[in-house]
């Protein structure tokens, strides 16, 4: 995959490099803890702006843009509303590709805890303060917005039939998973960098069951999973997959929790969740 990293980059000396990070160290901003909020954009020129805004400064540290090779004018809106550390890519990856990127960039600038964000004000970052805590003060090391706690998808406006394939994936899953969760299929998710480090998600796809093999990676190497409260906003601008796409996502979701699984019961072993 060839990328192209608009990071800012130092020439300063070594020894005034050190203090610079020493104070960075000391500096940050959650239980000494830095907080990295990452945006996996495409085609979010008409929304970004209104995201960036609402995240929380005064806990965040650094944002990270990486854009799946935008047609629109996404760079350019990150690079005047000022998200210093944008990672552009020069094919199209897919949604899997791009959280790759986002989070082997957030790992490289030294997150403690890694928040992601989707660009399109389909989720709401004022929750970012509560998730960022929950893992921040060793409560649980990952924490998911959950549309479903509280009503918000159909309140935000889920088409009925997401909705009705939502719980019965759901269901499913957590009886072929044999755990709990009110949803699997959220993309608001933080994470503690020990999990990333540890799940070893260059391993998942690039499409968007990315997300439920990194669950089945999570589960595997017993991290527990916390769920927020999650209002959420369905509009033209707002991203979402087609029907089409949406089959071919349920049918994925279904063979990852059929192959968990087969490795939990010792049947048969899955190479994408390792050894434990």
């Amino acid at each position: 995959m060839c990328r192209l990293d608009y990071s800012p980059c130092s020439s300063e000396s070594p020894r005034l490099g050190g203090v610079k990070r020493l104070i960075a160290i000391f500096a940050r901003m959650f239980q000494g803890k830095k907080v990295i909020v990452v945006l996996p954009a495409y085609k979010a020129e008409h929304t970004l702006k209104q995201t960036y805004d609402e995240i929380p400064f005064d806990i965040v540290d650094d944002v990270v843009l990486v854009d799946d090779k935008s047609p629109d004018g996404t760079v350019e809106e990150a690079t005047r509303i000022g998200i210093k550390h944008i990672v552009v890519h020069e094919v199209n990856t897919g949604y899997g590709g791009n959280q790759k990127s986002c989070y082997d960039k957030a790992l490289e600038l030294g997150g403690d805890i890694v928040v992601m964000l989707h660009p399109d004000y389909q989720y709401t970052p004022k929750l970012i303060h509560g998730m960022v805590s929950i893992i921040g003060n060793g409560v649980y090391p990952v924490v998911f917005g959950s549309r479903i706690l509280g009503g918000g998808a159909l309140k935000g406006g889920m088409p009925m039939y997401k909705y009705i394939a939502n719980r019965l994936l759901t269901l499913t899953q957590n009886i072929l998973m044999g755990e709990k969760l009110s949803e699997y299929h959220t993309g608001y998710r933080a994470y503690s960098a020990d999990v990333l480090r540890k799940c070893e998600y260059h391993h998942c796809s690039d499409d968007f069951v990315f997300d439920n093999q990194m669950i089945g990676q999570i589960f595997w190497n017993r991290f527990e999973i916390a769920e927020v409260t999650c209002p959420t906003k369905y509009f033209d601008e707002a991203s979402s997959i087609n029907f089409s796409r949406s089959m071919t996502y349920g049918f994925g979701v279904l063979n990852v929790s059929w192959r968990y699984f087969l490795a939990r019961t010792g049947i048969m072993g899955w190479k994408l969740l390792g050894k434990r």
